[in-house]
């Protein structure tokens, strides 16, 4: 099976490693990986800025990167997933809707759905021990409808222990622009996170979104909490 990837700003800049555990996994599972080095953001930051029309000169870069080569787009954020399934439509609207538009969302798939729900791969073969909980980030549960697929998957590591958290579909306060126009309410939601994984007893926060993650790390650090934040694909790659 044919897999184009499309690696997120965030992770491109701050988590490589991600992307690179990423087709590890892929390329397990059978599928030929391809990667298209001129492809850059999907629109989403200046989409939620307000800036429609910037937005689309993005979408519609992404659309000419990712027109061909490949039946499938496969990314590790749930929050760039929506995105181009649910907005897309939006920034093209019925007037100009056209068919690329129409099956970029239906071939664009967050990388634990895509296991799940098109390879119907429930287990990678992945080794990692410890005890961990599971973030359901708002845009993998409310945009791309995923909460099961991912837990199955954590489900069949071999010694990892997976336990669930009180509120675990609460929002972690990040919600990009949000953190910084409403810091004191974003901390309070990450300080309500971190203390319900805490309680849990787990030392591992897990997620299909680094950007949840990177904003519950940087409140675990700042008060030294006995937590590690982890991508999915980070855990799906590892053999310990």
């Amino acid at each position: 099976m044919n897999v184009n990837i499309f690696i997120p700003c965030f992770i491109d800049q701050l988590y490589p490693q991600v992307g690179f555990n990423m087709v590890k996994v892929l390329e397990k599972a059978g599928c030929s990986v391809h990667y298209n080095p001129n492809q850059t953001c999907c629109g989403q930051p200046a989409f939620n800025a307000g800036f429609v029309e910037d937005a689309k000169d993005v979408a519609a870069k992404f659309m000419r990167d990712f027109s061909e080569n490949a039946d499938y787009i496969v990314a590790p954020s749930a929050s760039c997933v929506g995105f181009v399934k649910n907005y897309f439509p939006t920034l093209f609207d019925n007037a100009t809707l056209h068919n690329p538009v129409k099956n970029m969302g239906k071939r664009i798939f967050e990388f634990t759905e895509f296991l799940t729900e098109v390879l119907k791969v429930d287990n990678v073969g992945a080794s990692f021990h410890g005890v961990a909980t599971y973030h359901d980030s708002c845009a993998a549960l409310r945009e791309c409808k995923i909460k099961e697929g991912p837990r199955r998957l954590l489900q069949h590591v071999n010694g990892l222990q997976l336990v669930e958290m009180q509120d675990n579909e609460t929002c972690c306060g990040f919600g990009g622009s949000f953190a910084v126009k409403f810091e004191p309410i974003s901390i309070a939601m990450a300080d309500q996170k971190v203390q319900h994984a805490l309680n849990t007893g787990a030392t591992y926060i897990i997620s299909t979104d680094m950007s949840c993650l990177m904003h519950l790390d940087g409140y675990i650090q700042q008060h030294k909490f006995p937590l590690k934040t982890m991508h999915i694909a980070d855990v799906l790659a590892a053999q310990s």
